[in-house]
């Protein structure tokens, strides 16, 4: 009876990650043809980056902040406070800008978009639309999977830089690092291809798995009240477990 169980949850799983494939290549096949019509991609890289702007930005001066503080204290240890400027930057480039990122943004405009798609389907709009002879993947889910594909490493950028002001405000205006030893270590010491480029790399992959998550436990949802709040618990659940999971293999893969 066990081992009855277990094999069923196995192949229960297995057929949840084809399906889930499956549906990764149909959102890829579907977005060659979007080139016809672009509209559709910016309006939702408007619609996703205003969900996303203020907090992302307000998180980043936050995380700036925290990291000036404790970056000048453990450097004061060792003499090496002008390199307050250095720190704050690799900290932000290389992990907590995409990972940071990530996470908000699947708890904002992820569970926007599981929630918007859930709706539709329960509403029985995207049944009406296959009814007319639109594809519901080519119309709906493809243009909102290349603007969160799209919008994440600009509002990666924006944290970094939030991230690196408030820093600034901390270390500098604040405690009194020297102004020019905390940029000049900085320019110095980030690598644009090492650095800034990794942190790029990880958050294009955050968004391909964050934005599909969202939009596949939006489409599959059960088109109920009920149904479409489990589906946005999911997308939260799942697409930071993800994030975390692709930090590491990506982390391993850069600095091996």
């Amino acid at each position: 009876m066990i081992i009855s169980r277990i094999g069923f949850k196995v192949r229960q799983s297995a057929e949840g990650l084809g399906y889930a494939a499956r549906s990764f290549f149909t959102i890829l096949f579907n977005v060659l043809s979007l080139w016809r019509r672009p509209r559709l991609i910016s309006d939702q890289i408007h619609f996703i980056g205003n969900y996303s702007l203020i907090i992302i930005a307000v998180s980043g001066l936050f995380v700036g902040f925290v990291l000036g503080y404790q970056g000048y204290y453990t450097l004061n240890k060792y003499g090496s406070e002008e390199a307050l400027g250095l720190l704050v930057a690799l900290s932000l480039t290389r992990e907590l800008g995409p990972v940071v990122t990530a996470l908000l943004f699947a708890g904002r405009a992820g569970t926007s978009l599981t929630a918007e798609i859930g709706l539709m389907k329960a509403g029985e709009q995207l049944a009406a639309m296959e009814m007319m002879a639109i594809n519901p993947m080519q119309r709906v889910i493809a243009p909102r999977f290349v603007a969160g594909v799209i919008a994440m490493p600009i509002l990666t950028a924006i944290f970094n830089a939030m991230g690196i002001f408030g820093g600034y405000l901390v270390g500098v205006k604040l405690i009194g690092v020297d102004d020019g030893s905390f940029w000049s270590q900085m320019q110095a010491g980030v690598d644009v291809w090492q650095d800034i480029g990794n942190g790029v790399i990880k958050s294009v992959v955050f968004g391909f798995a964050v934005t599909f998550v969202a939009l596949f436990q939006g489409y599959e949802a059960q088109p109920t009240p009920e149904g479409v709040a489990r589906a946005t618990t999911r997308t939260v659940v799942i697409s930071s477990l993800l994030v975390l999971w692709l930090d590491f293999l990506l982390t391993a893969w850069m600095f091996q």
